[in-house]
C-alpha cells in the first residue's frame, strides 16, 4: 500500500503539483474505491488543482461544472437546442412527415446539448476526471439532485431514455466552506481538507511555479505569507496570491524584500481595502522583520 501510495504522490509531482502523502493518498482511494473525492479548505490552497492534475496524470479528459448560485439540473446536465429545432421545424413544414416522426425527430440526440454532467456520463471509452468546483455556491435543491446523478451515474431523458455511465469518471467535488454541505452528501465523499501549505512546502512550490525566482527570495516569500496569515484579515491570501506574487516580483528582477518593494507590490497579496490597513499598521509597529524573520 505505502508503495502505491508514493507511485501517486510522485506522479502527481511528475504533474508539477507539490504534493503531501495525506493528498496522495485521498487521491489514491477516490481512484482505488471509484468515490467522489469532497476538497475542502480556504481559497487559493490549490483544490481545483487536484483535479486538473488527476487528468494529466491519468491522461484523461477533465470535464468541469462551475457551480454559482441559481444553478439548475438543465445547465448542468442537458438542455434542448432550441433554434436548432425551430428552424429545422421550419425547413420540414412543406414535408409529409406525421407529428409525432417530426417531434421524434427534433427531439433526438442531434438537437441535444450536453453539459458537464451528461458528458461525464456518457464518455466513451477511459473514464474522465468530473471536477464539480465550489459546490457550496450552488443552492440545497441542487445538492440534492446531485446526489442522485452522482449515486447512480446515470441520466432518464424521456425523449431519449437513460443513458448509463459505461465508465463511471473520477469525481472531484471542492468547497470553500461558503455554506455547509449537507451530511448526505459528505457521507457519499471521501473526504480531504486542504489547509495552507506549511514554510517549506511553500518554498517548494514557489520553486516549482515561478523558476525565475532565486531560492533565498523564495524562502523570504513564503516566510513572509506564513507570518502574514497570522493577522486576523478578512481575505487571507492562498498560494494562488503567493505565486502572484512571486512572479510579480521575478518580473522585477527581486532577489530579496523591502519594506518600499512590498509596500509597492501589495496589491499581489492582499485584495481588501481594510486588510491593506491592518497590515501596514503592524509594518509601521513591527517592521518588515515581524514577518520575514532572520533564519539561522
Amino acid at each position: 500500500m505505502r508503495a502505491e501510495i508514493e507511485k501517486i504522490q510522485q506522479m502527481m509531482e511528475d504533474a508539477n503539483y507539490v504534493t503531501d502523502p495525506a493528498i496522495a493518498t485521498s487521491v489514491h482511494l477516490a481512484m482505488t474505491l471509484k468515490k467522489p473525492l469532497l476538497i475542502e479548505g480556504h481559497a487559493g490552497v490549490g483544490k481545483t488543482e487536484v483535479a486538473k492534475v488527476m487528468s494529466r496524470m491519468l491522461d484523461a479528459h477533465l470535464i468541469r461544472l462551475q457551480c454559482y448560485e441559481g444553478l439548475d439540473a438543465a445547465q448542468a446536465l442537458y438542455e434542448w437546442n432550441y433554434p436548432k429545432q425551430l428552424l429545422h421545424i421550419k425547413l420540414e413544414e412543406s414535408t409529409t412527415h406525421t407529428l409525432r416522426e417530426k417531434e421524434a425527430t427534433i427531439f433526438s440526440e442531434p438537437f441535444l446539448i450536453r453539459r458537464p454532467l451528461l458528458q461525464a456520463i456518457g464518455q466513451d471509452g477511459k473514464p474522465p476526471v468530473l471536477l464539480i468546483d465550489e459546490v457550496d455556491r450552488a443552492d440545497e435543491e441542487f445538492e440534492a439532485f446531485l446526489l442522485e446523478v452522482l449515486s447512480e451515474f446515470q441520466v432518464t431523458i424521456p425523449e431519449i431514455g437513460t443513458i448509463r455511465a459505461t465508465h463511471p469518471p473520477y469525481v472531484i467535488l471542492t468547497s470553500n466552506r461558503v455554506r455547509e454541505l449537507s451530511d448526505a452528501l459528505r457521507r457519499r465523499c471521501l473526504y480531504l481538507w486542504i489547509d495552507f501549505p506549511g514554510f517549506d512546502k511553500e518554498v517548494r512550490i514557489v520553486m516549482r511555479k515561478v523558476p525565475g525566482v532565486n531560492e533565498a527570495l523564495a524562502r523570504q516569500i513564503s516566510r513572509f505569507m506564513e507570518s502574514l496569515r497570522t493577522i486576523r484579515l478578512a481575505k487571507v491570501p492562498g498560494v494562488a496570491e503567493t505565486l502572484d506574487w512571486a512572479q510579480a516580483l521575478a518580473s522585477l528582477h527581486a532577489d530579496h524584500l523591502d519594506e518600499e518593494l512590498v509596500l509597492e507590490t501589495l496589491g499581489c497579496v492582499l485584495k481588501d481595502a481594510d486588510d491593506v490597513k491592518r497590515f501596514k499598521r503592524e509594518l509601521t509597529s513591527s517592521g518588515l522583520k515581524r514577518f520575514v524573520a532572520t533564519e539561522g
